[in-house]
């Protein structure tokens, strides 16, 4: 699958999920950014979408789809390798009724690295993308919250079937402004 139809399927996972939830009767719908950092590598920025509702295991479970790139963090400016993830989740809200609750879950997605300088075209510059999450969530009284987690990703780099610059370990912090219904 090359790159242009992964963009359109992600962006049709994210509307088919907003249109949803707005036909749910009650929904949370999260949207904002996150940051990311690699462990030893780069920094990734992106956008971040949070979805649950009431009919699926009492918001328990909670639907993320997020875009991060290194092109908004570490290779802003810089010879940094370009890189792109598109995420899809989906996370176990412990305390899902209250303000602070700890969540663990599970993400895919595609990774996509863009060394631009043809020398490079024999490595390998696509892979997709599991990992495993666990982290904290905390909603504020007013309609904002953030998460912190740490994720494992499961397909790592080699350099010589996936890309190089695919690390095993990453931290994330996001910020979410919530519609509620």
């Amino acid at each position: 699958m090359n790159k242009t139809c992964i963009k359109y399927l992600f962006l049709l996972l994210l509307f088919s999920n907003l249109s949803i939830a707005q036909d749910n009767k009650s929904y949370d719908l999260g949207m904002g950014f996150r940051t990311q950092k690699t462990n030893k590598l780069y920094w990734e920025n992106g956008i971040s979408t949070d979805i649950s509702s009431q009919s699926i295991l009492n918001k328990k479970l909670h639907l993320k789809l997020s875009y991060l790139s290194s092109r908004f963090g570490s290779a802003l400016n810089s010879n940094a390798i370009k890189q792109d993830n598109y995420i899809v989740g989906l996370d176990w809200r412990f305390r899902a009724e209250k303000n602070f609750q700890i969540f663990t879950g599970l993400n895919s997605g595609y990774f996509h690295s863009d060394m631009e300088d043809p020398i490079f075209d024999v490595l390998p510059h696509n892979s997709l993308l599991f990992s495993a999450e666990a982290g904290a969530f905390y909603k504020f009284h007013f309609p904002m919250a953030i998460s912190c987690s740490a994720a494992y990703n499961i397909i790592n780099g080699n350099g010589i079937d996936t890309p190089g610059t695919l690390f095993p370990f990453y931290c994330q912090v996001s910020a979410f402004y919530f519609i509620r219904k």
